[in-house]
């Protein structure tokens, strides 16, 4: 990618809340049913692009007056960033029946490569596709998984992010595509409100990260209303969820702890073991395409420790809460912990220990052993990383004895 990776504002509500936007480069899928709102919300993503003078290119099958009546529903003037330049619109045909020399595979394949063509003539930073789905109804998946696949990388190696908008997958061969295409995408928003669903009643909108997002899955009420766009019941919360109106806020829950935090505190994530690889894998991934560099910290009780301020396991756990940054990952497997921290900068995890020493009143560095352990290309997922912490703990009992 041309451009480093970093997150900017979307436009839609629950992904800047949540994850703090989307990532530069990074492919995204919008799913959802007809009526869903999916248009109003790619408008808001197409209008944050306009609004930080950067330009987004909007593929749509339906006429430039209709879109802009649309916009206009929920208060957006899309004639005028239409007039600046800063949004452009392409029109494009719905896939004709193929001739004889070409069947629909191929006819549709040269189609997703007509696609880069277009985006090189006019060099956006932000793309969408409403919708895209006509164009991947491959009946041979090996061919829509190249030809979507050297699509995704051309606009990627451009540094253009895109968000790619799909009906809900219903039968099991549009499933089957759903797959193909998500297996590329950096993560999914989808919609949930039938069309023939009442008026006011709010839909549900969740967000699921592939690749990086480690913040994890999120779920939300969502509500059209008119001069505003979508907006969600969303909320920030350091409250346990089922405290939340909407109980399942999140699909990745906290897990149960008996730690109590100190007052003035935030706690930071604290999950399950399956949860925690979830996360550590994502983490490997995002190392793999873009070369993002983490750390993950092992703490436990030092059982050959002479001193006599011996501590506890709790003690041990309640610093490592107080300490850590409410972005690390914490996780406790059996007598150890283990912190994800997303920056692999040694400064950070000398104050991050620096912390934890301080909390235990200056017992820990006798008290606690400690290993480190920095993302490398050797690491595939993260039963590797748990595997290495495994024998470079055994040497290092080994030397101790």
């Amino acid at each position: 990618m041309k451009k480093s990776v970093q997150l900017f504002l979307s436009g839609i509500p629950i992904v800047d809340s949540a994850w703090g936007g989307f990532y530069h480069g990074g492919t995204y899928l919008l799913v959802g049913e007809k009526k869903s709102g999916k248009t109003l919300l790619s408008l808001q993503y197409a209008v944050e692009t306009a609004k930080s003078k950067e330009v987004c290119l909007y593929f749509t099958s339906s006429r430039p007056k209709d879109l802009m009546i649309h916009a206009a529903s929920i208060d957006i003037d899309l004639e005028n960033y239409i007039n600046q330049n800063s949004i452009i619109v392409v029109r494009v045909a719905h896939p004709t029946e193929t001739t004889e020399f070409k069947t629909r595979d191929e006819f549709l394949g040269d189609y997703l490569q007509d696609i880069i063509s277009v985006i090189k003539q006019y060099r956006p930073t932000r793309i969408i596709f409403d919708e895209i789905t006509p164009y991947v109804e491959f009946e041979n998946l090996n061919l829509l998984r190249d030809s979507f696949g050297s699509m995704i990388e051309s606009i990627e190696d451009l540094g253009i992010t895109s968000l790619f908008i799909l009906r809900e997958p219903a039968a099991q061969s549009s499933k089957m595509i759903f797959n193909v295409l998500n297996s590329y995408a950096t993560g999914i928003i989808q919609l949930h409100k039938p069309e023939d669903s009442e008026e006011q009643k709010p839909g549900v909108i969740d967000i699921t990260p592939n690749i990086g997002h480690t913040e994890g899955k999120f779920k939300a009420n969502y509500f059209i209303e008119p001069y505003k766009g979508i907006t969600t019941d969303f909320k920030i919360t350091k409250r346990s969820t089922r405290d939340n109106i909407l109980p399942d806020i999140t699909e990745i829950q906290p897990a149960k702890n008996n730690i109590t935090n100190s007052a003035g505190y935030i706690t930071p994530n604290i999950y399950s073991i399956n949860d925690f690889k979830l996360i550590v894998n994502n983490q490997i991934a995002l190392y793999k395409t873009t070369g993002q560099m983490f750390t993950i910290l092992s703490l436990r009780i030092n059982p050959f420790s002479t001193s006599l301020n011996k501590i506890t396991f709790d003690h041990l756990s309640n610093s490592v809460l107080v300490s850590a940054h409410k972005k690390d990952k914490i996780c406790t497997i059996g007598e150890k912990i283990y912190v994800l921290i997303t920056k692999s900068d040694d400064t950070i995890i000398d104050e991050f220990i620096s912390k934890v020493h301080k909390q235990l009143n200056g017992g820990g560095s006798s008290n606690v052993s400690y290993l480190m352990l920095k993302v490398n290309p050797a690491m595939n997922n993260a039963d590797d990383v748990f595997s290495e912490f495994e024998l470079e703990a055994a040497r290092t009992q080994l030397s101790q004895r």
